[in-house]
This record gives structure tokens, C-alpha cells and sequence, in this order.
């Protein structure tokens, strides 16, 4: 998905991935390579920019402030994970609400569900990936089965959406 993304992506992206602090990864680096918007690590206190992706680093949460700012917080694990993809979901609805896009795929457990609920709440778009198509479907069908998902999408669908959003971004400013 990140590949498809325009270089003039008028909007920031935040990426949680479920990695340990015990094991170094260079997983930005690799993609990064491979897309025609920013890939980093999130700091502290940085600024959300478009074009730009934004990855959480392991060990943290990673929130949206009222700012629009990022923050990094080490809080208890949620769902045994920090990051969680349920705090940032959540913190990206109280910050931006019905303007924020959510996409959940692959995972173990079911983090990511109560925060695609709280971002349907505020009444933003949650696109969830067809659990046929993950390779682990227990977070994809646990957002399911909360109701939680406005979309479930194939992993084709998916990239198309990547693609399209800014397109539809653009024409709603």
C-alpha cells in the first residue's frame, strides 16, 4: 500500500507495526526504498507532514496530539503490545475525526479493533483486509465481527485504494 502512494500524498500516514525493542529491524530503510513518499521513524513532539509515513517506534506508543503532533509514550502494553494500534487509532479520532482513513491487515490478536470502533464512531472511513488474504486473520476478524469495518477489501483493493485517496482527498478540500 505505501508503494502506491503519490509522491503529493496530501496527508501523513501512521504505521503500527507489533516489534519488540529487543530486536533491531530496518524495515523504514527497506520500504523506503521502494515508495515515492517519506518513510521515518515517528520523534517526538515532530509535526505530521503529508507525504510521509510515519512508523512507530518499538518499545512506544505512538499518539496524535491536540497539535497534530506526534508523541511517543511508554505506558502499559495494550492488547500486550506497544505499540498499540488501538492508542493511536484512538488518539488519531480525538484529534482529526471524521477526516481520518484506517486500514487494518494482518495480525495475531486483536488490537486495532477497538480503535477502527472508535474512528467509525467519529466517522471516519475504516477499511479492514479481507481475513482470506492476511496472513494471520485474527485482527482483521476481530474488527470485523465488532463491526467495526466501513470497507473489507482484497489485497488488489487495497492498493487501488491507495491510489485513489488522494485523488478523492484533493477533490473534497
Amino acid at each position: 500500500m505505501l508503494k502506491a502512494f503519490p509522491e503529493n500524498l496530501s496527508i501523513g500516514v501512521l504505521v503500527i507495526i507489533h516489534r519488540s525493542p529487543k530486536y533491531e529491524t530496518n524495515i523504514e530503510e527497506s520500504i523506503g526504498t521502494k515508495c515515492r513518499i517519506a518513510i521515518k521513524v515517528a520523534e517526538e513532539k515532530e509535526p505530521i507532514k503529508p507525504a510521509t509515513a510515519y512508523f512507530a517506534p518499538a518499545g512506544y506508543h505512538l499518539l496524535v496530539e491536540p497539535d497534530r503532533s506526534l508523541s511517543l509514550d511508554v505506558s502499559e502494553p495494550v492488547n500486550f503490545c506497544r505499540p498499540s494500534i488501538d492508542v493511536t487509532m484512538q488518539s488519531t479520532a480525538d484529534v482529526y475525526g471524521a477526516s481520518v482513513a484506517a486500514v487494518l491487515l494482518s495480525g495475531a490478536n486483536q488490537d486495532g479493533a477497538q480503535g477502527m470502533q472508535t474512528i467509525r464512531n467519529a466517522g471516519g472511513l475504516c477499511i479492514v483486509q479481507h481475513p482470506e488474504y492476511a496472513e494471520i486473520k485474527a485482527m482483521p476478524e476481530a474488527a470485523i465481527a465488532r463491526g467495526a469495518a466501513t470497507l473489507i477489501l482484497n489485497d488488489e483493493e487495497l492498493v487501488v485504494f491507495s491510489q485513489e485517496l488522494n485523488n478523492h482527498i484533493l477533490k473534497r478540500d
